[in-house]
């Protein structure tokens, strides 16, 4: 779950925050989003499907605020060792999903988890 200052500004139209993180050591990314439920950006949700990144998690809560928050979890298999991404699939997934969010004025960041939080 992304941490959300708060649900009355938006960084696009449906879309609180975006995280785009991997467990260690870095090399498969998944992408982490806070949505509104009530106005869903279905049109980059469907581009981010169309890129072959899969929806593993969907889960609903009220922010402190009492906005609605609907937090979605995308992961996309690579073809190296337990689904990772070989060095070619992860440079043109980053490019891929840069194109994506940066169309819509979202600037990523991708990091790499500590041990704590990819493991929690």
């Amino acid at each position: 779950m992304l941490f959300l200052k708060s649900t009355t500004v938006t960084k696009a139209p449906g879309i609180y925050d975006v995280d785009i993180a991997a467990k260690p050591p870095g090399k498969t990314f998944g992408v982490f989003v806070a949505t509104d439920p009530d106005n869903p950006p279905t049109e980059v949700l469907a581009q981010l499907a169309a890129l072959g990144f899969k929806q593993t998690y969907s889960g609903g809560y009220t922010h402190k605020d009492r906005g609605k928050v609907l937090d979605l979890h995308f992961q996309k298999a690579g073809t190296d060792l337990f689904e990772g991404w070989k060095a070619e699939e992860l440079e043109a997934n980053m490019a891929a999903i840069t194109a994506l969010f940066g169309g819509i004025g979202i600037t990523i960041a991708p990091r790499v988890m500590s041990l704590a939080e990819a493991y929690a």
